[in-house]
C-alpha cells in the first residue's frame, strides 16, 4: 500500500481486495461508534464488493443492525430494475446479511424525477438537517464523472440549495443525485476507482486545469481533506 496526497484528496494505491478491506473497516468504524448513514455508489466495482463482503463476512454484526444504508446517486427506475443502484445493493448484500428493512432508504423512484429529489431532500432535512452521509462512496466514470455529475452537468458549480436533485443525463435518461452541496456535508468521501481506463481521468481531477464543468471529479479538491481515493496501481500510474 502507498499513499499519495493530490489536490482531491489523498490516492491510496491497494489491489483490489485491499480497497474492499479498507472500505469494509471503514464501515464498521462507523458502526462500532453508534448508528451512521452510508451512500453507497453503482457500477461494477460496487457489485464487485457486495459480492466479496458476502463472501468474506467483512463487515460487522454492528454495521449491519446500525447502518442506514443509501445510495449516492440512483437511476430513475423500479428497485427491481437491472439497472437500479439500491436494487444492486439489496440482491448483492443488504438481503444476504440480512440488513432490516428499517436501515434502508432507497430513493422513492416511484415518484417522478423532481418530485423524488424533493421527498428524498425532505426526508433527509427532518432526519439530519446539517450533515448528509457519514461515509458517501462514489465510483468514477472514465469521463471523469461522479455520482451522477455528468460532463456538462447544470448541476455543477451550484454549492449551495438541496443536497440532493434530479438530473436528465442526455442518452442516459433522469439521474437522482447527491449535489454539490451535499458532498460539503458528507463527513467522508472515498471513490472506488479500477483500471487503466480511469488513470487519465483520475491525473486530470488530481492535476489537470480546474475545469469541473468538463471534468466533474475535480469538485472534489474542495473536500480534499476529507476524500481518499481507493485505487489499484493501473488506475494510479499516471499520478
Amino acid at each position: 500500500m502507498s499513499d499519495i496526497v493530490t489536490s482531491a484528496g489523498t490516492v491510496r494505491v491497494l489491489s483490489r481486495e485491499g480497497s474492499f478491506a479498507d472500505l469494509a473497516a471503514r464501515i464498521n468504524a462507523l458502526a462500532a461508534r453508534g448508528p451512521a448513514s452510508v451512500g453507497l455508489s453503482g457500477g461494477s466495482t460496487p457489485k464487485a464488493f457486495y459480492a466479496w463482503a458476502v463472501q468474506t463476512k467483512a463487515l460487522s454484526a454492528a454495521s449491519i443492525e446500525r447502518i442506514d444504508w443509501h445510495v449516492s446517486d440512483e437511476r430513475c427506475v423500479p428497485l427491481a430494475s437491472d439497472d437500479s443502484n439500491f436494487g444492486h445493493a439489496a440482491r448483492g448484500m443488504l438481503d444476504a446479511l440480512g440488513a432490516p428493512s428499517t436501515r434502508r432508504f432507497p430513493w422513492p423512484v416511484e415518484l417522478a424525477p423532481d418530485a423524488a429529489a424533493a421527498a428524498y431532500e425532505a426526508a433527509w432535512a427532518k432526519r439530519s438537517p446539517t450533515r448528509a452521509f457519514d461515509l458517501c462512496v462514489l465510483g468514477l466514470g472514465d469521463d471523469s464523472h461522479i455520482a451522477s455529475l455528468w460532463p456538462q452537468c447544470p448541476l455543477i458549480g451550484q454549492q449551495t440549495g438541496p443536497r440532493f436533485a434530479a438530473t436528465e443525463w442526455p442518452g442516459r435518461g433522469w439521474r437522482l443525485t447527491i449535489t454539490e452541496a451535499g458532498l460539503a456535508q458528507c463527513a467522508a468521501i472515498v471513490v472506488l476507482v479500477g483500471g487503466a481506463g480511469k488513470a487519465s481521468a483520475l491525473r486530470e481531477i488530481a492535476h489537470g486545469a480546474f475545469v469541473p464543468t468538463l471534468r466533474p471529479g475535480q469538485v472534489l479538491r474542495a473536500h480534499a481533506s476529507r476524500v481518499t481515493w481507493l485505487a489499484d496501481q493501473p488506475a494510479a500510474a499516471l499520478l
